[in-house]
């Protein structure tokens, strides 16, 4: 009797057992899932195991549908090829597959009408298809940077993606010119487009006029001609156009009053800097190095400015050019400002071997000789204001329009050749004595102007074509540019694996899934107080053994606490060591840290200058050097570092160098970076301290020549070679502090053997192997398979950054990139929610002195140099 109900219950169980293998593979989308497993090779930290890939890791699904609407496969080193299946997965709103080691063709999602986001950022795609775009019409942002493309041109099918916001693609082997698409009409939401490092041509087209772009980076793309359409992008924040051809003069900037970022050098532009762009209130960052820039050297109010290697008269900013500088210039502003005549015309005295300029013994111009330079535009009135002119000769040019009558004026006259040009109208009645040769004009007595026609450009010279692009290119490469400027969070969150972009007009840069905080600036610099010497003696409690946090080189870091219980450290220099050289160290880094503020940064808080006391007062950050938590752990009876606390103490580190290489307000090479610098609050979060040896960079330069200075050991090889340093002198440093954090052992360790002794010839023979790399991991280190391939990747970083060749070491951009992707769990709170009383931060970097405690009437604004 009881078996029909056995029959009954196993029925039951086959049912419901059916029922849940159902709804596993309900999904519509599982073939084309199944078709990208099947063509990715995935590791092992990314589960895919499940039969229902709404449930794989990095898959997000519709709960109503269960559709597939997310594919995010970040920095995994995923290796394989996309299947054209993607294109079926109708309801999908973000694919991104940055980071990775992906290949072949990128298959096209044309089509997907729900995508929003699209990221295929450094990987290793070899083709990008034309219909791509096709029926993309909610897609805001696509990256394709950083790939090795073959040849494409921007397709015709991007016109169809009208909602998007952000178009980048950096060093992705573009070719062709600038499709003359992008006016507010078909993109009215775009407004980041960055295309640097790419083999364009042509000019920027006419359609970016009214257009709603806010940055604009076309670094080193080949581009040629006028940059006029400027004036007319009135939404543009920041502009990034050096490294090109352009030429002419500057356009019009008063109607861009958001306008914050301007970097034009490495081209050909010529004329005089106009007071649109020097007046230009919301301009704090801007680079015209490298130019034929005329006229007087513009003064800017804005702190960070850099104007050499141009032809102004004078060079010190703001002084007025000789008059005979000034008349000559507005004459050939009617022809642009040729290059040809820039190019010679150097200094304040135009009777000073200035082509085509002819002088008397008195310094009166006599002579203005123009033939056959490939000149274009009018004819100007001005050269009237050349009153001991005799002969004036503009034959065989492209020169438009008439003879102006105000040359009759001109009573030393002789000779006047205008022959060979494009001129029209009737000639003016000169003295019977002037010699007026107006032959080859075919429209000369007409009194309407002949149809446009191509200036003569002799010799490949004239008339604004660079006689020395090669030259210019090569010289614009060596300068060298810092790949920068990508994006910050997208409007659908989606966040860039690279370089964090300098959000100009915002009191925030974002990075990768963090927030960095620009200081409130007072004439653009941040005001530090100045506190008493009294005052500090007694938070110090007289500057106590039991206060003392460490000793140096260069004195000893006390311990002080405020009466409202705010912590901070004193830093007290050794009278004895109160050299030039120590003075100078200090001054420095004051002046560095009223110019940069970041969460991974400690903060300068005030200081004291008085007779032979010289004292910094900074953030407390109670936890100390990361160097005490790494070598002397058990001598501090503190806890070994756990791996994925040292991942989060790398990229704080990484951030901060980011920040200071190129996202702050000014560029600054560190010179000192180790572990003992290193300081780390009560959260374990790390902070770059100690300032003292920093170098500002200036725009333009990429390396600083200064006396070697640092910590052996941590020092890059061609330092003390050529006494230059650059900014991959600190990626060199920043890649032997990954090699400690990985193995736990100091960048000179004199207990080892001669052969061992230094950490990055020991670290390089270790790592060649799998059995000999695993035996250099610090054995406090637990390792299983994902720390073990964490620490792989650190691996290989720690190797590029440390690369002899200072060539081949990444930026510290893509050390960002690299780490983020390994710190999964990282949301730092937002700057201006963080508590200053809450332990859990400590002291806040924003924090401020009491004023009972400043010393009134002495403030510093940081505008020492620097050494």
């Amino acid at each position: 009797m009881k078996k029909p109900y056995l029959g009954s219950i196993l029925f039951l169980i086959f049912l419901l057992s059916f029922a849940f293998h159902v709804h596993s593979q309900s999904t519509p989308d599982a073939a084309a899932m199944q078709a990208l497993k099947a063509s990715l090779k995935i590791p092992l930290s990314l589960d895919w195991s499940d039969s229902n890939p709404c449930n794989w890791a990095g898959v997000q699904c519709s709960s109503s549908s269960n559709r597939v609407t997310w594919i995010q496969i970040l920095g995994k080193n995923v290796t394989g090829t996309l299947p054209p299946d993607l294109r079926n997965l109708s309801a999908l709103t973000i694919f991104d597959v940055r980071c990775n080691q992906l290949t072949g063709a990128i298959p096209s999602l044309a089509g997907l009408s729900s995508l929003q986001g699209a990221n295929f950022f450094k990987n290793n795609f070899t083709s990008f298809p034309a219909d791509f775009f096709t029926g993309l019409t909610s897609l805001q942002t696509v990256y394709l940077d950083y790939n090795p493309f073959a040849p494409w041109e921007i397709p015709a099918s991007l016109k169809e993606a009208t909602a998007l916001q952000s178009f980048s693609a950096v060093s992705a082997n573009l070719t062709g010119t600038i499709p003359d698409i992008f006016g507010s009409g078909t993109f009215s939401n775009l407004s980041q487009f960055y295309l640097s490092f790419n083999q364009l041509e042509g000019e920027l087209p006419a359609s970016f006029s009214g257009s709603m772009i806010q940055s604009l980076f076309l670094k080193e793309v080949n581009l040629s001609g006028s940059i006029q359409v400027l004036q007319n992008m009135t939404s543009l924040t920041e502009v990034a156009l050096n490294g090109n051809h352009f030429t002419g003069p500057l356009p019009d900037f008063s109607q861009l009053v958001q306008l914050a970022y301007l970097s034009l050098s490495y081209n050909q532009f010529t004329g005089v800097v106009p007071m649109s762009l020097v007046d230009l209130q919301s301009l704090y960052v801007i680079n015209l190095t490298n130019n034929l820039l005329q006229g007087p050297t513009p003064k800017f109010a804005t702190a960070r400015v850099d104007t050499g290697t141009n032809r102004f008269c004078l060079s010190d900013p703001g002084v007025a050019c000789d008059n005979r500088v000034n008349i000559l210039l507005s004459i050939v502003e009617a022809m642009s400002y040729p290059v040809i005549l820039a190019e010679s015309w150097i200094g304040n005295d135009p009777c000073n071997s200035w082509r085509g300029i002819t002088c008397n013994s008195n310094g009166n111009i006599t002579a203005v000789n123009f033939k056959n330079l490939g000149l274009s535009g009018t004819i100007s009135s001005n050269f009237s204001m050349l009153t001991q002119l005799t002969t004036l000769d503009l034959s065989n040019n492209g020169l438009t329009g008439t003879i102006p009558s105000e040359l009759t004026n001109l009573a030393s006259l002789s000779r006047l050749d205008v022959s060979k040009n494009n001129l029209y109208g009737k000639v003016p009645t000169f003295k019977q004595n002037v010699d007026v040769i107006t032959a080859g004009n075919p429209n000369m007595g007409k009194d309407t102007p002949p149809p446009p026609a191509s200036p003569a450009t002799p010799d490949g010279s004239g008339g604004g074509s660079p006689a020395s692009s090669q030259k210019k290119s090569q010289t614009a490469k060596v300068a060298g540019s810092v790949v920068g400027a990508l994006s910050g969070l997208g409007a659908i969150g989606m966040v860039i694996c690279l370089y964090a972009r300098k959000q100009k007009h915002s009191s925030t840069v974002q990075s990768p899934n963090a927030v960095v905080t620009h200081p409130r600036h007072s004439g653009d610099q941040e005001v530090v107080k100045v506190i008493s010497t009294q005052v500090l003696r007694t938070v110090t409690n007289n500057f106590s053994e039991q206060n003392i946090l460490g000793r140096g080189g260069f004195g000893t870091v006390y311990k002080g606490e405020l009466n409202n219980g705010t912590k901070i450290a004193v830093k007290r220099m050794k009278s004895s060591i109160m050299n030039e050289k120590a003075l100078a160290e200090f001054k420095s880094e004051i002046a560095v840290l009223t110019k940069v503020r970041h969460r991974n940064l400690t903060a300068l808080l005030g200081y004291c200058l008085d007779e032979n006391e010289r004292l910094l007062v900074y953030e407390y950050m109670p936890q100390g050097t990361l160097s005490r938590h790494l070598f002397n752990w058990k001598e501090q009876g503190l806890k070994p570092l756990e791996w994925t606390r040292r991942l989060t103490i790398a990229l704080d580190v990484a951030r901060g160098l980011e920040y200071l290489h190129g996202l702050a307000r000014q560029s600054f090479i560190h010179r000192d970076l180790k572990p003992a610098n290193i300081l780390l609050g009560d959260d374990m979060h790390a902070k770059i301290a100690d300032f003292g040896l920093v170098r500002l960079v200036p725009d333009g330069k990429y390396s600083v020549h200064t006396r070697i200075a640092g910590t052996f050991g941590y020092l890059a090889p061609e330092y003390g070679v050529t006494g230059r340093v650059t900014k991959k002198v600190d990626v060199f440093s920043f890649g032997v502090i990954l090699m400690e954090l990985i193995t736990g052992r100091r960048a000179l360790d004199e207990t080892q053997s001669e052969d061992s002794l230094y950490i990055v010839a020991w670290f390089r023979r270790m790592h060649i192997n799998k059995d000999t790399f695993q035996q250099a991991i610090d054995t406090t280190i637990e390792l299983d398979e994902d720390a073990l391939a964490s620490i792989s990747t650190v691996a290989e970083l720690a190797g590029h950054c440390s690369a002899e060749d200072p060539n081949q070491r990444p930026h510290m951009g893509h050390t960002v990139n690299v780490l983020s992707s390994l710190v999964e769990v990282w949301k730092p709170a937002e700057p201006d929610s963080i508590d200053s009383n809450n332990d859990t931060y400590g002291t806040d970097s924003d924090m401020t002195i009491p004023l009972e405690l400043i010393d009134t009437g002495k403030v510093i604004e940081g505008n020492w140099e620097y050494i």
